[in-house]
């Protein structure tokens, strides 16, 4: 516990954790780039992404809508990363098609339904899916992560 200049304590652990400027510091990161298709592999890539982005060491989403959009900037951290890695929903690898029109060169590419998770109509998604997916991922790749099963 903290107190903040209203003396009124703060618990340091629900406050937002900040990310590392992606931009800024591109060349130290794995940049992650992931589907997020309206399926619920879609939303598994997604929510894979964010969970190594919070838990991972030196793993960073990007916004793969503004690589597709001809953004210069991410156009720019994709192609300065230290290692892209994308996570598509499906096998239609729409995140990778993105990245490969954009001439990002993609280190690992992942898709969902890879792991034994088939594509559902839905956005009601387990943890327990996410986590598997997570997991191996970090595995393959070498992300150091403090993850919790």
């Amino acid at each position: 516990m903290v107190e903040n200049s209203k003396n009124e304590e703060i618990e340091m652990e629900k406050l937002p954790k900040f990310l590392p400027s992606c931009h800024k510091e591109a060349e130290n990161l794995d940049i992650i780039f992931t589907c997020s298709g309206a399926a619920s592999v879609g939303e598994i890539g997604h929510e894979v992404g964010v969970l190594l982005t919070n838990k991972g060491q030196n793993a960073r989403m990007c916004c793969t809508t503004a690589v597709a959009a001809g953004s210069k900037m991410h156009l720019d951290i994709g192609k300065r990363a230290r290692r892209v890695i994308v996570i598509d929903g499906c096998p239609m690898k729409c995140a990778t098609k993105v990245m490969e029109k954009a001439g990002i060169k993609v280190d690992y590419s992942f898709t969902v339904t890879d792991f034994g998770i088939a594509k559902q109509p839905t956005l009601d998604i387990t943890s327990e899916d996410v986590l598997k997916v997570a997991l191996e991922i970090a595995k393959r790749v070498g992300i150091k992560n403090d993850i919790k099963q």
